[in-house]
């Protein structure tokens, strides 16, 4: 079984269970306007609940097997869902690799608090899903996901032109990847 809950300082990243789709839906109904370029994320309980059992279900929790892993970052002091950062389309074989998406849910955006949400996520990545190389698509103009990225470590490697539809457009989008040797030699943090 995959162990996920990791926790830090300030977060901890654990699976998003159904019980979550409240409290979920709530912090996505407040930041609509605030995701509405980048992401959509499920708005409904039950559009939360599907993707539960896309990225927590059975299939998840078996680090040999997983396709999609996603992960909640809760806030230590109050259990407060700050933001989700998922693994998805994750290829075995000669690969060992995923798409990573994330995004912090309003009012906890730019206080640090996905910075070390990440870290934990990535520890997951490398050390349990055993992955060599992890990849995230950014649009051009999200300054803050690029910021998140370059400090976790992540290089650009190339651009996408109308790679992905989001709200019903095309957009393009930036392609960033971190490698687990990339990981491996960073200075040392609370992972």
């Amino acid at each position: 079984m995959l162990e996920t809950r990791r926790q830090g300082a300030r977060v901890y990243v654990r699976p998003p269970r159904g019980s979550d789709a409240g409290a979920f839906a709530a912090a996505v109904a407040a930041g609509r306007a605030f995701h509405r370029p980048w992401v959509q994320p499920p708005a409904t309980p039950a559009h939360f609940r599907a993707y539960v059992a896309r990225f927590a279900g059975k299939l998840s929790r078996d680090p040999r097997q997983a396709t999609h892993v996603g992960l909640l970052v809760c806030r230590v002091d109050d259990d407060a869902l700050v933001g989700v950062v998922n693994f998805s389309e994750i290829v075995r074989g000669g690969l060992q690799s995923a798409y990573m998406g994330y995004y912090a849910l309003p009012p906890h955006a730019g206080q640090g608090y996905m910075s070390e949400g990440l870290v934990l996520a990535l520890a997951v990545a490398f050390r349990k899903l055993k992955l060599h190389r992890v990849e995230a698509n950014i649009q051009p103009a999200n300054a803050r996901s690029l910021a998140l990225v370059r400090r976790a470590g992540f290089r650009r490697e190339g651009y996408s032109r109308r790679y992905v539809k989001i709200a019903g457009r095309w957009r393009d989008h930036e392609r960033w990847a971190l490698l687990a040797e990339d990981w491996r030699a960073r200075p040392a943090e609370s992972s």
